[in-house]
């Protein structure tokens, strides 16, 4: 796979206007987009049709979480919009919904197993008894077993799940921050060499880029590291 290919950009982003800009500043330099929900309930939906038919992969990062038929039926309307990603919770029942819905279209589902802005004192607040480790391994399993495509996890847990889920299984990184750029509010995150070479396929990697004094600079440059590593 193209270096270029494995950057993911979100576009987290206000409006359409906004995103129109971003995507017309970073021109040949991104050609796949992540559109959540900031920008996909201020018209980014339709937008997302535009990048797909301009040539560029889209990846909708919904996280989806319902009941099995409520899900499927989404799944079903982002399979014909085109879009090449699509999250859903890593929630046994949800994950087996979305693979049904999904039929043959080219579309992958990507199993979210723990935010990458939580940490194992957010898990026990919310109630869980296991950490984010522990967490993480079981959903990755369970997403094996239901046939999801990929997984959402932190860079830091790519090396034990890729061991864990095999080959088969695409894993997408956020929390994606190059070398003496701030963290935000991500709490685990990850150079772009180093989530590469702990075995991520694909980097999601949005305010290091869209907020930085020349964004196509600083996708090349991502890109750039991407393509040096080994």
């Amino acid at each position: 796979m193209d270096a270029r290919e494995r950057l993911i950009v979100a576009l987290d982003l206000p409006s359409v206007k906004a995103a129109e800009a971003m995507v017309s500043k970073l021109g040949d330099s991104v050609s796949f987009y992540k559109i959540g929900y900031q920008l996909a309930y201020a018209g980014g939906l339709p937008f997302a049709a535009g990048l797909i038919a301009a040539g560029k992969r889209v990846f909708l990062d919904l996280k989806l979480h319902d009941i099995g038929n409520t899900v499927g039926k989404g799944v079903e309307s982002v399979a014909q919009l085109g879009a090449t990603f699509l999250t859903v919770h890593a929630y046994p029942q949800t994950m087996k919904a979305a693979v049904a819905a999904k039929g043959n279209s080219s579309l992958k589902i990507l199993a979210v197993t723990v935010l990458t802005s939580y940490d194992d004192a957010d898990l026990f607040a919310a109630g869980y008894k296991l950490g984010v480790g522990a967490l993480v391994a079981q959903r990755a399993t369970q997403a094996h077993d239901a046939g999801v495509d990929g997984l959402v996890c932190s860079a830091e847990e790519a090396a034990n799940l890729r061991k864990l889920v095999g080959p088969g299984l695409s894993l997408v990184t956020p929390g994606i921050r190059p070398a003496g750029v701030k963290s935000d509010d991500q709490k685990r995150i990850m150079t772009p060499m180093k989530a590469i070479q702990a075995g991520a396929d694909y980097l999601v990697v949005g305010r290091p880029v869209v907020e930085a004094a020349d964004p196509k600079a600083a996708a090349d440059a991502i890109v750039a590291e991407i393509a040096q590593t080994k």
